[in-house]
């Protein structure tokens, strides 16, 4: 397996780059705990916004994604409510985002259309900025559906769900500059166990190990769920598998089995941990991910989240910041669970609510007392009717008891679908020179 050159970018050139990502990472501390590692100017302090990456809906506003910012600091007159939201013209199944390494600019992308919109939350943070849009990754790639945007020193990752070809799962990695310009692709692992297909990225510096995980193609992701469950060849499309890649070389080195379509994936931030969690969405199931005693990683059926045969849908998880507990959304049920991990051998749920009558993404604020969770999973995924509830819910945690703090009613308020979320801090527009940024961008 090897990377493929762009525009003459040498693979030493990108190798050397990964050398100082392995240097300069330091621990996530108190920040967000799916964000990457090298995520500079970590905020340890109270979260001011949250800003929500939304699926346009035809007849809600322009119809188009957009970017909705939440005050969301108790203090503020202002707590809980809309203060700014910005409009990419046109719906492409917007899904998830990422920080760039400087946390000046949000990336975030379109399942169906491949766009990738880059979002200045720098030089404003109440009130970000569309400055960018990449809308060529297929041709060059091969790769449709970017999902996970993974921060690295002056780079950003994206992972794609399906490609150009057939729209099937198999897919890779792209690696572009912060400016938006590829350097390289990297294919995901088609061989020795390998499905091709991708999902999430986490990455250990201090292991030298990057983790992807695997869903399904766009041929799926794009389909009713409804009509999806019913075809029996179309279930049997979706990832099984795991991959353990050499950072440093970009090369995966070893494919694990994780049956069920494994999701995101959550390391450890506890100093001295190594290992990793994942909840597999059809078999709804926890697996750990950590080398054995002889050093080589392995993969783990730990918990069962819920009965499989009632279709729970495990999509998102949230682990705390000293690895010790795991939050879960499942989508179906609209249930929130909490699992105790202080023996992450052993997961043992002490908690569950329903948060809605659908639930997919949560975050946790930094010091780990409020949660946040939005509703929608994809637009052809979601429930009908009044099961249809489109929301970001508040809430306030103190360690026994979820208990509501604020909601925004997306459909109330014309801004579509809420999905993927990431928390912002008005301490960012001087957290770094605007001299820096330039140089990036």
């Amino acid at each position: 397996m090897r990377a493929i050159r762009v525009r003459g970018t040498f693979l030493g050139g990108i190798l050397g780059v990964l050398a100082l990502a392995l240097a300069a990472a330091s621990p996530a501390g108190a920040d967000e705990t799916c964000n990457s590692p090298y995520m500079g100017n970590l905020i340890k302090g109270q979260e001011d916004y949250l800003y929500v990456w939304a699926l346009g809906v035809k007849s809600m506003g322009d119809g188009g994604d957009k970017l909705v910012t939440i005050d969301v600091n108790p203090a503020s007159s202002r707590y809980g409510k809309v203060i700014h939201k910005v409009s990419v013209r046109g719906r492409g199944e917007a899904h998830h985002m990422g920080f760039t390494d400087d946390r000046r600019f949000l990336w975030a992308g379109g399942l169906d259309n491949s766009r990738i919109s880059i979002f200045d939350v720098g030089t404003d943070p109440a009130r970000p900025k569309l400055v960018q849009t990449i809308a060529d990754m297929p041709a060059k790639t091969g790769y449709v559906g970017p999902h996970t945007f993974y921060a690295m020193p002056g780079r950003m990752l994206v992972q794609g769900l399906s490609n150009a070809k057939d729209g099937g799962g198999v897919t890779g990695m792209a690696l572009y500059s912060n400016k938006g310009e590829l350097i390289a692709t990297y294919p995901m692992p088609a061989t020795g166990g390998g499905d091709g297909y991708g999902y999430d990225i986490a990455i250990n510096p201090q292991k030298n190990v990057l983790l992807t995980s695997s869903f399904t193609g766009r041929k799926n992701y794009m389909r009713n769920l409804g009509e999806l469950v019913k075809d029996a060849d179309a279930m049997k499309r979706f990832g099984n598998t795991m991959a353990v890649w050499d950072l440093k070389a970009m090369k995966p080195k070893k494919v694990l089995s994780v049956p069920g379509a494994p999701l995101e994936i959550r390391w450890s931030l506890k100093d001295g941990d190594t290992w990793a969690i994942t909840a597999t969405a059809l078999t709804s199931k926890l697996w750990l991910i950590k080398p054995d005693a002889s050093g080589e990683w392995q993969a783990k059926e730990v918990a069962v989240i819920d009965d499989p045969t009632k279709i729970p849908l495990p999509v998102d998880i949230s682990i705390n910041k000293d690895g010790t507990g795991l939050w879960v959304n499942t989508f179906m049920d609209g249930k929130t669970r909490y699992f105790d991990l202080s023996n992450p051998e052993q997961p043992r749920q002490t908690y569950e609510r329903v948060t809605g009558k659908q639930v997919n993404m949560i975050s946790q604020s930094w010091d780990g007392t409020r949660v946040y969770i939005a509703s929608s999973l994809l637009a052809n995924w979601d429930k009908a009717g009044a099961d249809d509830e489109q929301f970001v819910r508040g809430f306030r945690w103190d360690g026994k008891e979820l208990k509501p703090a604020f909601e925004v009613d997306f459909y109330k308020e014309k801004l579509g679908r809420a999905h993927h979320m990431k928390l912002g801090s008005k301490a960012m527009k001087s957290a770094y020179g605007l001299e820096r940024t330039a140089t990036l961008r």
